[in-house]
């Protein structure tokens, strides 16, 4: 794959878009059903907050999936492991409405399973088919397809709780689910090099040791620190500024993550035509400053304060994530694809889940308005790290 850091490039052939779109609705539509549907599900059915909060621990393979990533990159293909996959995800979804108890949790740790192994190899497969000069459009589309599945398996399918019985909207995802895998299962090999497990090994570990690796490993970690120390916060703030659960979920998550995949798809093509260095400083920084605004809305707190700052924010953190991945995809190298991809999202996970745990006691301790001002200063040291990764991005 030749590499490009600037210019508008050739168009997305046909083929790729398809492709990309399908894989990354494959991949959304799980992630949709365990952390929105299954919660709906269980709190209709009486379930108590002790429960739903155990639920979350379901979603732990997501964030070991680094574990196993290393056999989906050596073993077989990637249209196997997709399909096979995305097979156990219908299974497991079919049988959910039918459990409870402990062979519930089990089931639901299943589809969390099969959802981050087919991750693993939907993402090795993407990087080592996209053309370097193709990476900020591929993840402006992969953004928008993970979204909209997921808003279909979680949001979609919970709107339909008071028409349908549970059995049939489970039954119907299942359904959906293989259907993908029976498309998964044509699709064309990634190109790999046959090399031994020693190979293998000694490659890994040459570009988990690279003289820069440092610098651009703990930007990855700090780049989104300050989007992820603000999220979880977003909710009771709406809810603590008197907002109604129904425009938290008109303005907030609708059109939210609406305007978060427009940002996605906007921010692609900037990405792509302005070049990945210059993408990630310009969309980044934006992305850092649209914290302000809901510091600034928690000193006033009003109906349209609210609203606009969920809007900016949504936006301009999709601006942020297509640059944030096509930086992702491009570290990979085109070598080892699978397990380098899921290196780098086990970083942004442990960003996620740390900084998440600490939002409660932040906003507890500073009111909403500080947390959020410090939420954008905690975005800064990763423009820190930028110029040291340079090269690294530009040699990828």
């Amino acid at each position: 794959m030749s590499s490009s850091t600037g210019g508008t490039g050739p168009r997305l052939s046909r083929s790729l878009l398809i492709s990309v779109g399908l894989l990354y609705a494959a991949s959304g539509l799980p992630f949709g059903i365990v952390h929105e549907l299954v919660p709906t599900w269980l709190a209709v059915e009486g379930s108590s907050l002790e429960e739903l909060g155990l639920v979350t621990l379901v979603g732990l393979p997501w964030t070991l999936k680094l574990l196993w990533a290393p056999l989906v990159d050596r073993l077989s293909t990637s249209a196997r492991w997709i399909a096979g996959a995305l097979v156990g995800v219908a299974a497991a979804v079919a049988l959910t409405p039918h459990l409870s108890g402990p062979a519930l949790m089990a089931v639901l740790v299943a589809i969390a399973f099969f959802s981050a192994t087919q991750d693993i190899a939907i993402d090795g497969h993407t990087a080592a088919v996209t053309p370097d000069d193709q990476h900020g459009r591929v993840n402006g589309l992969r953004v928008a397809a993970y979204r909209a599945a997921m808003l279909l398996g979680g949001g979609g399918a919970v709107a339909l709780g008071d028409v349908l019985p549970w059995p049939v909207i489970f039954g119907g995802l299942g359904v959906l689910a293989l259907g993908m895998a029976a498309w998964a299962s044509r699709l064309p090999p990634a190109p790999r090099e046959p090399t031994s497990l020693l190979e293998w090994t000694v490659g890994l570990k040459s570009w988990l040791l690279r003289r820069d690796s440092l610098a651009v490993f703990a930007f990855v970690l700090l780049f989104k620190l300050g989007d992820s120390a603000m999220y979880p916060m977003i909710k009771p703030f709406w809810l603590d500024s008197g907002m109604s659960v129904t425009e938290l979920g008109l303005v907030s998550i609708t059109i939210g993550t609406a305007l978060s995949v427009t940002g996605a798809l906007v921010g692609g093509e900037l990405t792509t035509r302005m070049g990945l260095f210059r993408g990630l400083w310009v969309l980044g920084g934006v992305q850092a400053l649209s914290n302000l605004g809901y510091a600034a809305a928690a000193m006033a707190p009003s109906r349209w304060s609210l609203y606009g700052a969920s809007m900016v924010e949504s936006f301009c953190g999709g601006l942020g994530t297509a640059a944030f991945l096509a930086c992702l995809m491009r570290l990979c190298e085109g070598e080892q694809t699978a397990t380098r991809f899921a290196a780098l999202t086990a970083f942004v996970g442990l960003t996620r889940t740390l900084s998440g745990a600490a939002s409660g006691y932040g906003a507890s301790a500073f009111g909403y308005s500080t947390y959020f001002a410090f939420t954008f200063l905690l975005a800064l040291p990763a423009f820190l790290l930028l110029p040291a990764a340079r090269r690294r991005l530009g040699a990828a």
